[in-house]
């Protein structure tokens, strides 16, 4: 009779993308163009400036695909093999996935995917292509980016949520654990579940919760190589 493996769930945030060469979302917002976010992320201001909107994530987007998956990335995706992983990541980017993570939670969205505008929400890939106005999905909306913007709500909370509560073990990484609702997560872990954070600065760590101080690229692929040693 074969043993169900343990379940471990990573928090993960900008900053293990940082790692990888992409910018955070408040550096690039901060330095692009001298706009407020509220003009690049939020249905504000796509009813108001789509064209701008459209500028700014057609510019993350072509980043986004020319970064690469940093170290970090590829020990998470490798913890695969001897266990059940979930990554909920608050990025936007698709540098787990090609790094080999196959269960992926992209809380905010994702770049390399425009959806509709009509209530359906019609989804379609783009990989590394601009949206422009006037391209638009089968329903005949416009697309934009499906992106979760500041002010919408966040589907797929309650499903993120589930997940941290059933896992053995909770990795908190890339994340300053201040961008709600998401820093609420580390909430639902159970209170024997093993909890990590890496982080190389953070306001506050978690109750139950030990840090590990450090760059992803070198403290999450040791901590890695710990939990596959028992395996070898």
């Amino acid at each position: 009779m074969s043993v169900k493996p343990q379940k471990i769930v990573v928090i993960s945030g900008s900053g293990i993308s940082a790692e990888s060469g992409l910018p955070t979302f408040r550096d690039a917002d901060g330095l692009w163009r001298n706009r407020d976010w509220r003009e690049l992320a939020s249905p504000e201001g796509w009813r108001k400036h789509p064209e701008l909107v459209l500028e700014f994530y057609n510019e993350r987007r072509a980043k986004a695909a020319e970064a690469q998956p940093n170290a970090a990335h590829r020990a998470l995706a490798e913890l695969e093999s001897h266990y059940d992983v979930v990554i909920v990541t608050q990025n936007v980017d698709d540098l787990h996935e090609r790094a080999g993570s196959t269960q992926v939670i992209h809380l905010h969205g994702e770049l390399a995917w425009a959806r509709g505008t009509s209530p359906r929400r019609l989804r379609t890939h783009l990989g590394a292509a601009p949206i422009r106005i006037g391209d638009v999905c089968e329903d005949g909306t416009q697309l934009r980016p499906n992106i979760v913007w500041f002010g919408e709500e966040v589907p797929l909370m309650p499903v993120a949520a589930r997940h941290v509560a059933e896992a053995d073990k909770v990795l908190v990484v890339g994340t300053s654990l201040t961008v709600y609702p998401a820093a609420s997560l580390t909430r639902y872990a159970n209170s024997i579940a093993e909890k990590t954070v890496c982080a190389f600065e953070i306001e506050e760590i978690p109750q139950g919760y030990r840090l590990l101080r450090g760059a992803a690229t070198t403290v999450v692929p040791d901590l890695v190589q710990g939990w596959l040693a028992p395996h070898a």
